[in-house]
Parts: structure tokens; C-alpha cells; sequence
């Protein structure tokens, strides 16, 4: 890598008018990251002070000149790349590489509108640890404050994390939030309230992830749903993973099978017809070992 020499083989660069022999430099916005350009033959660039504001360096501005040059090709300066890496970390009311940010401009943020979605996260999974190990009327009241805080809450993400604290109680208000969550309407929060009923378990969880299966709108949850009927590994799920055979959907079908060899602890392999056939009648088929199924259990 080559820079240009002014008089006396020294740099020519000077604060306001830098020259580089070959050179070319690329504006620079606050949400970029400095970029190493390959510098080309016959330009001339003059590059002017970065113009600051209180959110650190905003916009560098470049004048263009044309020189003839026979000198090959170089790169900018590393020295010069390293101090405005340098002076980009260093300058007053930097909260970070990125966003250029201050923290007095954060505060003000928070004051006007509010915690951000990962700071109420971070807040209710720290009050839930309390709350957990208090007395169980302390246990009610949060439960209860959790379910205002899920008709008021607008982002998915922290719905979801509510969801899944409201799981960890055994109150009548955490199963009524629960079961809300598998009416949410965004798909991601009915997603996790599948995985919630899931681990709480019971007759409800059967009832409420096949009526969610059956009728959602959308796949992905529909699948989850299955998916969850298999880890819950209750008989009574039989019968709508049965129906999940008939879908016209593959994935409904693979997911269906999968379950299924969750749920009757049997592997019969990847055949929607077999499965189809045992799930018609598996008290039926309970004694029915194949020798099939016994090679697929070994490997």
C-alpha cells in the first residue's frame, strides 16, 4: 500500500485540504461503519472536516478533482483509517459502536416513551424470581397483576414472556392467561402459549392445542400445536393426529407422524399409510411388533 508524498517525501495531507495522488474517499454517514475503498489512478481528493452534531460524526464531505497521475493504484492511509476509527469510539456521547446514540438522548427516550420491550423483559423475569419465592398470596397478586399487564401490553415479544411467567404459577389467574394466550393475535404469542400448555399438561392442554390445530389460520402455529400433542404424550391425542393424517399438507403429515411415534412409544416409520392403519385401531395393533419396527428401534 502506497500513499502520496508532498515535498520532501513526507505525506501531503493537511487538515481541510488532504491530497492523495490516485486517491478517492466515499462520504460516510453516522449508521456506517468507515469502509476501506480501493483508491483509483488520476483522482485528486480534498476532504473537508467532519461536521459534528451531539450524536457523534454525522457526514464527511468530499470534493472531487481530476490530476493526471501515473502512479499505480493505492489505499487510504491506514493511520488516517485508525483515527477516525478511533475518534468515532472516543468523541463525547457515544453510547456505543452502534446506533450513535448518547445516553442523555436514551434517558430522554425512556422518560417520553417509556422502558423499551427488553428492558419490561428483563424487569418482569427479575420480579417473577421474588415474587416465586414469597408467600403464596404474593404469588396471587402478581398473577393477577400479570393479566393487566397482558390486555395492555402491545409488543408480541413481551406478551410472550408474560405467557411464559404466568406458566410457572398454579393459580387460576395463570391458567386463565394461558388459555387467552392460544387466541392472541399475533402468531407468535399463540405459538408459545402452545409450548406453555405443553408443560403444564392435563385433559385442557389436549383440548385447547387440538382446537388450535384445527382451527388456526395459520401453519406454522397449527404445526406447533402438533408438535406439542407429541411431547405431551397423551393417549387422548390420538385421535386428532389420526385426523392430521388426512391433511392434503406434507408437513401436516410429517409433523403428524412424528407425534404420533412420541405419543404410542412405537416407530413405524415415515408411512402415513401404516400409521393411518395403526391409529385406526391401536389398541388393536398393541401386540403387533413387526420385524421392521424392531430393526428401526435398534438403529
Amino acid at each position: 500500500m502506497r500513499t502520496g508524498l508532498g515535498k520532501h517525501g513526507k505525506p501531503s495531507w493537511r487538515e481541510g485540504q488532504g491530497t492523495w495522488p490516485g486517491a478517492r474517499l466515499h462520504g460516510c454517514r453516522s449508521h456506517s461503519l468507515p469502509t476501506l475503498v480501493w483508491l483509483q489512478p488520476g483522482k485528486v481528493d480534498t476532504v473537508s472536516k467532519p461536521i459534528l452534531d451531539e450524536n457523534g460524526p454525522s457526514l464527511y464531505f468530499v470534493a472531487t478533482m481530476t490530476q493526471s497521475s501515473s502512479r499505480p493504484s493505492a489505499m487510504l492511509p491506514l493511520h488516517i483509517l485508525c483515527l477516525t476509527l478511533i475518534s468515532a469510539v472516543v468523541l463525547p456521547g457515544c453510547a456505543g459502536w452502534l446506533p450513535w446514540k448518547s445516553r442523555e438522548k436514551s434517558a430522554r427516550d425512556q422518560e417520553k416513551y417509556g422502558p423499551t420491550a427488553d428492558t419490561r423483559i428483563k424487569r418482569l423475569a427479575e420480579r417473577s424470581k421474588v415474587v416465586k419465592a414469597g408467600p403464596k398470596q404474593r404469588q396471587l397478586d402478581f398473577t393477577q397483576e400479570l393479566a393487566g399487564m397482558m390486555l395492555e401490553e402491545h409488543d408480541p415479544r413481551v406478551r410472550c414472556k408474560i405467557l411464559e411467567t404466568a406458566a410457572e404459577y398454579d393459580t387460576a389467574m395463570a391458567t386463565a392467561i394461558c388459555t387467552g394466550g392460544m387466541q392472541d393475535p399475533d402468531e407468535l404469542v399463540r405459538m408459545t402459549a402452545c409450548e406453555v400448555w405443553s408443560k403444564r399438561g392435563g385433559d385442557q392442554a389436549v383440548q385447547l392445542l387440538a382446537t388450535r390445530f384445527q382451527t388456526d389460520s395459520e401453519l406454522d402455529v397449527r404445526l406447533r400445536a402438533l408438535r406439542m400433542l407429541g411431547e405431551l404424550k397423551d393417549k387422548q391425542a390420538i385421535p386428532v393426529l389420526a385426523r392430521a393424517l388426512e391433511d392434503s399438507d406434507p408437513a401436516v403429515q410429517y409433523r403428524a407422524v412424528a407425534s404420533l411415534k412420541k405419543v404410542s412409544g412405537r416407530d413405524l416409520g415415515n408411512d402415513v399409510n401404516a400409521w393411518r392403519e395403526w391409529a385406526a385401531d391401536p389398541e388393536g395393533a398393541k401386540g403387533d411388533w413387526s420385524i421392521a419396527e424392531g430393526f428401526r428401534r435398534l438403529f
